[in-house]
C-alpha cells in the first residue's frame, strides 16, 4: 500500500516521524510530504521517504512575519503541486491544513482522504472558522481523533457523521528516548525535586493557574516552565514565586531529553485540549503526570500514569502537587504505569495496525463503489 502522510507546515514533526516509521515497519510504502522545520533538526526518515516540497522559499526567510507572508503566497501553488504528486498514492492522510477556507478546494481527488484532527475545534475561533472547518472535514472519507472526547465533540458540536470519525490514540513518542547517551544535561540545574511544565507557552495552557497554585513555593521542589512563548509572559514572570524557573525558548531534542529525564513530575494545567504531544512524550520517558481533567486527559489517567485535578482549581492543583511530591512510592507506581502504557495501548505498533486497518477499509469501500457504477 502506498501511503502519503501530509503535514505542509511541519506542525508536528515528532508525530509525523513516529507514524510514518510505524506504518513503514508494518510494510506500507510511506512518503511524508512536509516543509523544512524552522526551529531545529528533526529525526531522520526511518523506512520512509521524506519530501520537504512545501514552502521552499519561505524556509529561506529568517523573520517570522515575512516568512508567514511568503508561506501564504506559496500555499496554493504548493497544494496544487502536491495534488499532482498524490496521483501516486493509494491513501492520502493529512495531519494539518492551514488555510481552511481554501484547502477543501485544493485536496487530491480519486483516492481515500484521511485527516487527523489534532485540534478538534479551533480555539478562539475567528468568524466563519468553525463553519469552514466543518466543510473541510466533510471532504474527507475519515477523520481521526485521539480520544473519545474528541470524537464526541466532532459529532455533537460540529455535526460530523459518526461513520466518518475514528478514534486512534496518539502514540508515546518513544523515538525521543533513543540514544539518550547524546542527551545534554538539563539547561537548568538543581538538587531539588523538579516539577516540569513543558511545551509552547500559550494562554489556554493555564500557566497563570499553575503559578497561582505554586504560590510562594513548595518546600524541596522547583517548578520549571520550559518552552517557546507564543504569548507575552512578562506578567507570568512577575507573579512567579520561590523556586520557579523559566526557560523561555525552543528546546531541541537533546535538551528535551535532559529535561524529561530530570523531572520528577510533569504537570499540564490546561484549560482546554483534546490530547497533547507533551503528555505522550512524558509517557515515553516513563514520567508520572498531574493533569487537568479536560479533553482526553482522563482517558490517559485511567491507565494509572497520571492523576487529574479539576480544571481551573488552583487550590486543588496545589494540594495534588504537595501530595504527590511527598509520596515517592506513588510517583514510582505512576511511573511504572506510564512505561507500561507506552509499551501497550499507546505503542506505535498498535497504532499503526489500527491505522492500516482504517486505510484498508477505505480502499475496500472505494473498490465497492467502483464496482457498482
Amino acid at each position: 500500500m502506498r501511503v502519503h502522510i501530509v503535514d505542509p507546515s511541519a506542525y508536528t514533526p515528532p508525530y509525523d516521524h513516529a507514524l510514518c516509521a510505524a506504518l513503514a515497519a508494518r510494510g506500507a510504502e510511506v512518503s511524508l510530504y512536509t516543509s523544512a522545520f524552522a526551529y531545529g533538526s528533526v529525526a531522520p526518515a526511518d523506512g520512509y521517504e521524506r519530501n520537504e516540497s512545501f514552502y521552499r522559499r519561505a524556509a529561506r526567510v529568517r523573520c517570522a512575519r515575512p516568512r508567514r507572508l511568503v508561506k501564504l503566497l506559496e500555499h496554493v501553488p504548493d497544494m496544487l503541486a502536491y495534488r499532482r504528486a498524490a496521483q501516486h498514492a493509494d491513501v492520502v492522510h493529512f495531519q494539518w491544513l492551514a488555510v481552511q477556507h481554501l484547502d477543501g478546494l485544493l485536496l487530491p481527488r480519486g483516492r481515500p482522504l484521511v485527516i487527523t484532527a489534532h485540534d478538534v475545534l479551533p480555539r478562539e475561533a475567528r468568524p466563519g472558522q468553525r463553519a469552514a472547518q466543518r466543510r473541510l472535514y466533510r471532504r474527507f472519507d475519515a477523520v481521526v481523533v485521539h480520544s473519545r472526547h474528541g470524537a464526541r465533540r466532532l459529532t455533537d458540536e460540529l455535526g460530523i457523521e459518526r461513520s466518518r470519525v475514528h478514534v486512534i490514540p496518539h502514540g508515546a513518542l518513544t523515538h525521543l528516548t533513543r540514544d539518550l547517551g547524546d542527551a545534554t544535561p538539563p539547561p537548568l540545574q538543581t538538587d531539588a525535586k523538579v516539577v516540569l511544565c513543558f511545551g509552547l507557552m500559550r494562554p489556554y495552557k493555564g500557566l497563570d493557574l499553575l503559578l497561582d497554585a505554586w504560590g510562594e513555593g513548595i518546600e524541596g521542589a522547583e517548578l520549571w516552565l520550559v518552552g517557546m512563548p507564543r504569548m507575552d509572559i512578562s506578567a507570568l514572570r512577575a507573579r512567579a514565586g520561590a523556586g520557579v524557573r523559566f526557560l523561555a525558548r525552543y528546546v531541541d531534542q537533546r535538551e528535551l531529553a535532559g529535561c524529561f529525564q530530570r523531572a520528577d513530575l510533569l504537570v499540564l494545567p490546561y484549560r482546554e485540549i483534546d490530547q497533547s504531544g507533551v503528555l505522550f512524550t512524558a509517557l515515553a520517558f516513563g514520567k508520572p503526570m498531574l493533569l487537568s481533567d479536560v479533553g482526553g486527559f482522563p482517558e490517559v489517567a485511567a491507565s494509572g500514569a497520571a492523576r487529574c485535578f479539576p480544571a481551573g482549581d488552583a487550590r486543588a492543583l496545589r494540594q495534588a502537587l504537595q501530595a504527590l511530591l511527598a509520596s515517592p512510592d506513588e510517583l514510582a507506581r505512576m511511573a511504572a504505569a506510564a512505561s507500561a502504557a507506552a509499551a501497550g495501548d499507546y505503542s506505535w505498533e498498535a497504532i499503526a495496525a489500527r491505522t492500516l486497518e482504517l486505510y484498508e477499509a477505505l480502499l475496500a469501500q472505494q473498490r465497492a463503489r467502483q464496482v457498482t457504477r
